[in-house]
């Protein structure tokens, strides 16, 4: 019998005890037209935590969402969400047995290099265009970028989520990453204002109001960093540095940003 997708339940038991992340990331591209120099697009986010807002950027993306919940749970039999807001969105945040992880990662890899795959979510659009609007306050058009699939990325070794319906919570990891160039220039235009123009203290005060306004703390925007610097700067670290936090020109840097970037030794990371 097939389940009914409310069915499906809500957080960790003592079976269903790994916590698997699957999403994408996206390598943001776009030609400075100052000076015809390559710029890597980050979201830049600040959150209050309690009574500090931290500010810190990361690859554009976001979790993909299943298509099919049948298909999974034949495969593995039951699983849960992680959050109520996963089971609404049907994101590929789960708990599962960890005797499960080797059948998801395979199952995740294959259906993720499909185009338009009707099991998983295989094409970053929807989370590019939340996370403009979010960033930018504007509508992202296909005609204003195009996008390739660049490698699916996993990390096999559980480690703790920030996520904040996880928090601590050991997770492995499936990326599907891709590349995005933009080549509108008014978009070009108001990325590379919107970078220069809110400093770290103008975004953690967007999020100390949005706290009291929404009772949410957060604000976003768009960090634009030259491509070859970061790369380059990367590229003179030890592989252990690679996927940790990083600060770039007094900019935090998630762990993940090492992933998009080519070139870059990742050795907790395992490349398909």
């Amino acid at each position: 019998m097939k389940p009914n997708h409310d069915e499906f339940g809500v957080g960790p038991t003592q079976d269903l005890s790994l916590r698997v992340s699957v999403a994408t990331l996206v390598r943001v591209l776009f030609e400075n037209p100052r000076d015809g120099e390559w710029m890597l697009a980050l979201e830049r986010k600040a959150t209050l935590h309690e009574t500090k807002v931290e500010v810190k950027s990361q690859p554009f993306g976001g979790a993909i969402r299943i298509r099919d919940l049948d298909a999974l749970h034949d495969l593995i039999g039951d699983f849960h969400f992680d959050s109520e807001r996963s089971r609404s969105e049907q994101d590929f945040r789960l708990f599962i047995r960890p005797s499960n992880w080797s059948a998801v990662r395979e199952f995740c890899i294959e259906h993720l290099r499909r185009v338009d795959d009707p099991i998983l979510e295989t094409d970053p659009t929807r989370e590019l265009v939340e996370e403009f609007d979010d960033a930018l306050k504007i509508n992202l058009k296909p005609e204003q970028y195009v996008s390739k699939p660049i490698a699916t990325v996993v990390e096999n070794d559980p480690a703790p989520t920030e996520n904040i319906h996880a928090m601590g919570i050991p997770t492995v990891r499936v990326y599907r990453i891709f590349e995005a160039i933009i080549w509108d220039a008014s978009l070009i235009d108001t990325m590379l204002r919107n970078s220069e123009g809110l400093s770290h203290r103008d975004l953690s005060e967007l999020a100390l109001k949005d706290a009291q306004n929404r009772g949410k703390g957060r604000a976003n925007t768009i960090l634009a960093l030259p491509l070859k610097q970061i790369s380059d700067h990367y590229r003179a670290l030890s592989s252990k540095e690679h996927t940790a936090l990083m600060i770039f020109e007094q900019n935090l840097l998630d762990d993940t940003v090492s992933a998009i970037l080519e070139g870059i030794p990742l050795p907790k990371y395992q490349r398909t």
